[in-house]
């Protein structure tokens, strides 16, 4: 096997400025029940020690200390309330309060709820997360208002706000996307020049379609994540957009809007298929994720995952422009010797 010659961040960047790499890059996202499962099964004492044992090309996240309010057990810090819910080979949380869910007006919500302030927040402690991180591709900062403003009024209450109520959800919006970039702007200052990415993200798409209209995008959500862009660019840095389900509609808005990466590219979703998705966009792109995390890694042979990688390098990887990694979070029931054979496989065959 040939020799690696950079480091994950070189590799990062080499993809992301379009030059060649020694090979393709690899990232990891994965529930924490997944990854002590794969720890223990490579015989690991860590996260860390496994990735790096797997050559993974993982990512380092940096965010300041929380310094405002004090916030009662499982509420965050805009009111929402959380329960722990267990599925059997894990758990998440889920919102059971919506702060906003109450109001009908954008004078009521003025008067009566508080919003929080990026000045609860001590950033001069980002500098340190760098250290013994050199190696690796920093993701600071970034934005998605929809998501917070669905837990805010609740989840079917926000769509019915889109047609109903737009003053509400412009409102909003505006006071989430202003305290987002106020906040990585923040973080651009500690670190000058050290942020690789930062996450600009909405989930627009079903399993077949867009869960907005187009007009709905562009009103609501794409203005905004153009800012936010833009300060992402002006810092130097590259827009990482997540963008869960079949959103082919608006990918060409959204390449307009300046996202030079794209994730988590959902193949089996109508609409997403690889071939045409690299054949439209592959020279304005760079592609990321594409390993699914709805058969083929859960519930697929190791030889399915082997094939799924070689298949991705063929067509996504043809040229440049890939860094192959699973298109959500590796689910519990995951066999872990279905990612040790997808890193194994991409380091084996994804060589420049």
């Amino acid at each position: 096997m040939p020799q690696e010659t950079m480091t994950p961040r070189e590799r990062w960047l080499a993809v992301l400025t379009r030059r060649t790499p020694d090979r393709v890059p690899m990232d990891y996202w994965a529930t924490p029940e997944f990854t002590a499962k794969l720890v223990r099964h490579l015989g690991c004492g860590s996260e860390r020690e496994a990735l790096e044992a797997l050559h993974v090309d993982f990512v380092v996240s940096v965010h300041p200390r929380y310094v405002g309010p004090p916030l009662p057990d499982g509420t965050d810090m805009y009111g929402c309330r959380y329960r722990r819910v267990d599925y059997g080979t894990g758990s998440y949380d889920e919102v059971v309060y919506h702060p906003l869910a109450r109001y009908t007006s954008v004078e009521e919500i003025e008067r009566s709820y508080t919003w929080p302030s990026v000045d609860w927040f001590d950033f001069g402690t980002i500098p340190e997360q760098l250290k013994g991180n050199e190696r690796y591709p920093i993701r600071g900062g970034g934005s998605e208002p929809f998501l917070t403003y669905k837990n805010l009024r609740g989840q079917e209450q926000a769509f019915i706000d889109l047609v109903l109520n737009p003053d509400i959800v412009h409102y909003c919006l505006d006071r989430l996307f202003s305290l987002a970039y106020e906040y990585t702007r923040r973080i651009y200052e500690q670190i000058p020049g050290k942020v690789t990415f930062s996450y600009v993200a909405e989930d627009m798409g079903g399993q077949t379609d867009l869960m907005f209209s187009p007009a709905q995008i562009h009103e609501f959500l794409l203005p905004r994540m153009k800012r936010m862009i833009d300060l992402v660019h002006e810092a130097g840095a590259f827009a990482f957009h997540h963008n869960d389900g079949n959103c082919r509609r608006i990918i060409p808005d959204m390449v307009e809007a300046g996202i030079d990466i794209l994730n988590p590219i959902q193949w089996r979703a109508k609409g997403m298929e690889r071939e045409s998705l690299k054949q439209d966009f592959g020279d304005r792109l760079v592609f990321h994720g594409a390993m699914d995390n709805q058969y083929t890694l859960p519930f697929g042979t190791v030889e399915e995952v082997r094939q799924e990688v070689l298949d991705n390098l063929r067509i996504l990887g043809e040229g440049g422009g890939y860094i192959l990694a699973p298109c959500h979070n590796i689910q519990p029931l995951t066999p872990p010797e279905n990612v040790v054979a997808m890193y194994e496989t991409c380091l084996e065959n994804g060589w420049c």
